[in-house]
């Protein structure tokens, strides 16, 4: 595919103008030295900073015709100047990605394959914060909506059903023995799971580490993706997010366990048609390097 000028000064403007809102506000926060305690996570635990979210890729087997304004980031190594413009192709993934290919294509398959689990309530924040003094928490000076033994106590009322290690792996050693499974890097791929907010939000960085293989709207679509996970992850959490406009969901009560569990089911059922066509993307670029390895 090769893509006219017009074309891919369309593709950058879209894709500027549909993530500049989170990565101005990333930018404009860290130059006054401020924190937000949701969307910083997605520039910071997700290590994407604002420039690198705003730079569209086309993906690989795209060719671009060249023109004076092409931004230099699509005309340098990766890619490479062709007959047809400047062109990024799967055999130039140095070799730290393509040792990525196959655990994400074993781990996006094997998770989308299973049935979705809607039964954690988002209690694994619940679990970070377990037994702690309010001053050790993550996120200070955020207040907790319970006190601390009141929060304790509604934990330990629960059953505790988390399936992902980077979750998990941030439960308080008070907390961890509660959880029904002790997932580890071993069992990631018996574990995970596609109702699973963390194992949803992950498609992002799975997304960004195969950038710029991975095309940007593609890319896109798992940041907002990601956003919505993580905003519902925090609603939830034993946090009082109100200063900062977030209405929590009070998973404390029998209602509020219910509109965690039908948000998170409305989250699978963005995030599994863009599992699906990152899994996709995957298995080309791995049969285009089985067919160069081969040939």
């Amino acid at each position: 595919m090769i893509l006219a000028p017009p074309q891919w000064r369309a593709a950058l403007e879209q894709h500027r103008r549909r993530l500049e809102p989170w990565a101005g506000r990333r930018r404009r926060r860290a130059s006054r030295g401020l924190k937000h305690p949701v969307e910083d996570f997605l520039f910071t635990y997700y290590r994407l900073s604002p420039a690198k979210l705003l730079a569209w890729h086309p993906g690989a087997g795209v060719a671009l015709e060249p023109a004076p304004d092409l931004p230099a980031h699509l005309a340098r190594p990766p890619y490479q100047a062709g007959p047809a413009g400047w062109r990024l192709e799967a055999e130039w993934m140095p070799p730290p990605a393509r040792r990525q290919l196959g655990f994400i294509d074993r781990l996006l398959a094997a998770t989308a394959g299973r049935r979705p689990r809607f039964a954690c309530h988002g209690l694994h924040e619940w679990a970070m914060v377990d037994g702690l003094d309010p001053a050790d928490v993550r996120h200070q000076g955020v207040p907790l909506r319970l006190p601390p033994r009141q929060l304790s106590e509604f934990l330990r009322s629960q059953r505790v059903e988390c399936t992902h290690y980077d979750a998990f792996r941030f439960f308080t050693p008070s907390a961890r023995p509660l959880n029904r499974c002790q997932p580890c890097l071993e069992t990631r791929l018996e574990l995970e799971q596609p109702g699973c907010v963390h194992a949803n939000m992950d498609l992002y960085k799975w997304c960004y580490k195969l950038s710029p293989w991975i095309g940007g709207e593609l890319l896109a679509d798992a940041f907002e993706l990601a956003v919505a996970a993580r905003d519902l992850d925090m609603r939830a959490s034993p946090y009082d997010l109100r200063a900062h406009g977030i209405e929590p969901i009070p998973i404390e009560t029998e209602a509020g366990r219910r509109q965690y569990a039908d948000s998170q089911q409305q989250i699978a059922n963005q995030a599994q048609p863009i599992r699906l066509r990152l899994l996709e993307q995957v298995r080309i670029i791995r049969s285009r390097l089985d067919g160069v390895a081969a040939a």
